[in-house]
């Protein structure tokens, strides 16, 4: 299996297949409009014009499971990235990452990458690690995604090759997506 077998809900309600994306490098990430992480939409439009002519594809999957973070709906949080951060890449309806009702698709990025750790040194990552290890002592234990912005990198044959925290350097990641181009 890989990503491309997996069919989910686009934008406006529709079903998209992702093997639509077959043969580009992806960056799938699960996105709120209101966390402390949200600017990096900014840093995400770079990447995204940067390499989207070598093959390069960002996919937003706004979720709204983690502190209540994303509570518009579809629509509007559709108009805040455009408007506010010039987003441009493909943008999907609002799902759910972890528990029963996580979509199939993060269901097996979890399963193939877990938790790959928070970078300390990030100005957020401190406070992150003190709210999940007060509800959970043993929460890195677990693939289940923390928080807003974690990011999933793709190969061109659809295989996940690497999980980054929201806290990771986005600078480290385009690295990692240059060397898959």
């Amino acid at each position: 299996m890989s990503v491309y077998d997996y069919t989910v809900r686009g934008r406006k309600g529709e079903e998209v297949k992702l093997s639509t994306y077959k043969g580009n490098v992806l960056l799938i990430v699960n996105t709120a409009t209101q966390c402390g992480f949200t600017p990096e939409y900014t840093e995400l439009e770079k990447l995204y014009e940067a390499y989207r002519a070598k093959g390069f594809e960002i996919l937003d999957f706004p979720c709204n499971q983690f502190d209540g973070q994303a509570p518009e709906s579809i629509e509007e949080i559709h108009e805040i990235c455009t408007l506010k951060f010039g987003t441009q890449f493909p943008q999907f309806g609002k799902v759910d990452v972890n528990g029963e009702g996580a979509i199939p698709l993060y269901k097996y990025l979890k399963d193939k990458k877990g938790f790959a750790g928070f970078d300390m040194s990030h100005k957020i990552a401190p406070i992150l690690d003190g709210i999940l290890r007060k509800a959970n002592p043993e929460y890195e234990k677990s693939s289940e995604i923390k928080w807003n912005f974690t990011k999933f990198l793709i190969d061109r044959n659809g295989e996940v090759v690497s999980r980054f925290e929201p806290s990771y350097d986005l600078g480290k990641v385009a690295k990692a997506i240059e060397k898959l181009l």
